[in-house]
């Protein structure tokens, strides 16, 4: 039993003055800081739906205008690259919550075998694109946007792969041990998931461009979420300590709330560098 020192009728030591800091409960705090944030954000960046997802572009991706994919002249918000991983990445999401839940294992080593393929692509194609940038010339094959988007799309596929276990192992109490993919049906349904919506991309279809970019900019916000949300159990010491979906929201909006603080400080810092909010624009293939 707690001991008691308060004289009776008074259930706050005599110094202890209540605030709206302890009236309120975390979360409902939480959800006014991410207001707060989040207003910030919307009212010092361009109008319009286009231009807050081109916003949070500019903060994760170059959006070089000749490596984009283009609606009437204009690049989407991402780059050919960044499309593919960031919609590989939420889609990838998607599909293994829809498969089970609180699953903690990394995929079976057959399976990371293909991921380890899609990783070791993208860094091929990425170093023989920054080449083209800075020789004028690929190291070993002319780089193109399709092989970008669709090497970003298996990075995506992998990221995914590896952070939704790593988060149930961070934030769940009781998780289980299992992981999503069972066998090579499942593993090759989110692959072709991730695929599909390449080659969908790749039709460049105004439509199906808009959907997919609003797409890569939520798993922009999904996978900065997730990571932060992680660090802020690790840096607090407490992992492992939530039952209860309930339990997890106010973790999910502190990490929601660092992430849209990371997009802001680096969309203000490209900002205060360039004085646009453009992408680059560079002569190069």
């Amino acid at each position: 039993m707690t001991r008691n020192d308060n004289p009776p009728g008074e259930p706050f030591p005599p110094t202890s003055k209540k605030t709206i800091f302890n009236r309120l409960p975390t979360k409902w705090l939480l959800v006014i800081v991410l207001a707060v944030v989040l207003t910030g954000w919307l009212l010092n960046t361009p109008p319009g739906l286009e231009g807050k997802s081109d916003a949070v572009g500019y903060a994760v991706c170059h959006q070089i205008f000749e490596r984009s994919f283009k609606i009437n002249g204009q690049p989407i918000s991402l780059c050919a690259r960044c499309t593919g991983m960031y919609v590989g990445v939420l889609l990838g999401l998607v599909y293994q919550l829809l498969l089970g839940r609180r699953r903690s294992a990394w995929p079976e080593r057959k399976f990371q075998i293909v991921l380890a393929i899609f990783f070791i692509a993208f860094g091929i194609d990425g170093i023989n694109s920054a080449a083209r940038l800075f020789l004028q010339h690929g190291l070993i094959y002319e780089p193109n946007n399709t092989l970008r988007l669709l090497t970003g799309t298996g990075m995506g596929l992998t990221m995914a792969a590896v952070i939704l276990p790593t988060f149930n192992q961070t934030a769940w109490k009781q998780f289980s041990p299992d992981p999503y993919f069972q066998d090579w049906k499942q593993f090759g349904g989110m692959v072709a998931v991730g695929y599909t919506s390449a080659g969908l991309i790749l039709t460049e279809l105004p439509a199906i461009l808009i959907s997919f970019t609003i797409i890569g900019v939520l798993g922009v916000l999904a996978i900065l979420m997730l990571l932060y949300t992680m660090l802020w159990m690790v840096v607090l010491r407490r992992e492992n300590q939530v039952n209860h979906t309930s339990q997890l929201i106010p973790w999910i909006l502190g990490g929601l709330i660092t992430a849209f603080v990371h997009i802001a400080l680096l969309d203000l810092g490209r900002f205060w560098l360039t004085g646009t909010w453009e992408g680059f624009h560079i002569e190069i293939g």
